[in-house]
C-alpha cells in the first residue's frame, strides 16, 4: 500500500473511530469515496479490501459496504484490535494484512454468453510483470443462505437431490437475493418459504466467493437462533424432506459426504468452530 492508499485507509479508519461511520450505517459508494478522497477506484478497493480483512466494514451485494452492527470494531491509539463477532472476543489478530502489492489491471470485458441465470465474459486482464491476457469470469447470483438453530442445538435442514451431482444430501435453506432486496429478507423470505418455519432473529456472519479464481457469485451467510411453523413449505420444488438435525451429527454427515454445497458447509463450520469443542462431538 503506497502512500496515498495509506493516507486513504488512515483516513476511513479515522472516521469509523470517531463514530462519522455508525455501526449499521451503509458506506458512500466507491465512486463517492474515490472523488472524495483523491484516489482512483482500483487503490479504493485495495483500502476497502485491508477494512473488510480486519472485520472493520462488511459487504452487502456487489460493491455496497457497511460497517457492520453485528462486529464491535475497537480501533485505539493507532491500533486495530479485532472485532467481537456474535459476543465472542477472538483477541488481537497476530497476522499483519501485506502491503505495497498491486492489483491486477482490467482493460476490458466481453459478454460471450447472457441469460437470467449466467453471464459468461472475456475478460483483458494485466497481473503486475506479466504479459496481459484474456481471462474467462462466470457472473452467477448473489445468494442468501440461512442456518438456524434451536434450544436443543439442532439445525433445521432439508434433505434434497441435486441433479448436477446426481446426489441426495443435506442443505441449509437459501435463495436468490433479488435486484435491490437486503440479503437479510432474502434470507428471512427464503428460509420461510422452503420450510415453512419463520427464524425469531438473523445475525449476517459472512460474505464469501465459493470459486474466486473465476466465478462471480457473492454468498451471505446468516445464522438464527430459534424460530416458529407458521405452516408449510411453498416452495415445493426446493423443500424436499425437512428435518432439525443435531449438531453432533454434522462431523459424520461431512465425512459421508452428504453436506452438499459450499454455503451449508460454511454456515455450519463456523456455527461449530463458534463453539469449539462444546457438546458438538461426532457421534459413533
Amino acid at each position: 500500500m503506497g502512500p496515498k492508499t495509506a493516507k486513504v485507509y488512515e483516513t476511513i479508519r479515522a472516521r469509523l473511530a470517531s463514530g462519522e461511520y455508525a455501526p449499521g450505517d451503509k458506506m458512500p459508494s466507491e465512486r463517492t469515496l474515490a472523488e472524495e478522497l483523491g484516489i482512483g477506484r482500483t487503490a479504493l478497493r485495495q483500502v476497502l479490501a485491508r477494512l473488510l480483512s480486519e472485520g472493520a466494514l462488511e459487504v452487502r451485494g456487489r460493491s455496497s459496504y457497511r460497517v457492520p452492527d453485528s462486529v464491535t470494531n475497537h480501533i485505539t491509539g493507532g491500533a486495530f484490535i479485532a472485532p467481537v463477532i456474535q459476543g465472542r472476543d477472538f483477541g488481537s489478530l497476530s497476522l499483519k494484512t501485506p502491503q505495497d502489492l498491486e492489483p491486477w489491471r482490467i482493460h476490458g470485458k466481453r459478454d460471450l454468453y447472457d441469460n437470467e441465470w449466467v453471464k459468461l465474459q472475456l475478460w483483458d486482464v494485466e497481473p503486475p510483470g506479466v504479459e496481459r491476457f484474456e481471462h474467462h469470469v462466470v457472473k452467477l447470483h448473489h445468494v442468501a443462505i440461512t442456518a438456524v438453530l434451536d434450544d436443543q442445538e439442532r439445525v433445521l435442514m432439508m434433505w434434497r437431490y441435486r441433479f448436477v451431482p446426481q446426489q441426495w444430501g443435506w442443505e441449509l435453506p437459501g435463495g436468490i437475493v433479488d435486484a435491490g432486496e437486503d440479503p437479510a429478507d432474502t434470507a428471512l423470505r427464503e428460509f420461510v418459504e422452503e420450510t415453512g418455519w419463520r427464524p425469531k432473529k438473523l445475525e449476517h456472519v459472512v460474505t464469501y466467493q465459493p470459486m474466486i479464481g473465476m466465478v462471480d457469485s457473492p454468498h451471505e451467510i446468516f445464522v438464527g437462533h430459534g424460530a416458529e411453523q407458521v405452516g408449510s413449505p411453498t416452495d415445493l420444488e426446493e423443500a424436499g424432506h425437512i428435518e432439525w438435525v443435531p449438531l453432533a451429527d454434522i462431523p459424520g454427515l461431512m465425512a459421508r459426504g452428504e453436506l452438499m454445497g459450499s454455503g451449508t458447509l460454511v454456515a455450519l463450520l463456523h456455527i461449530l468452530a463458534s463453539r469449539g469443542k462444546q457438546g458438538i462431538t461426532a457421534a459413533h
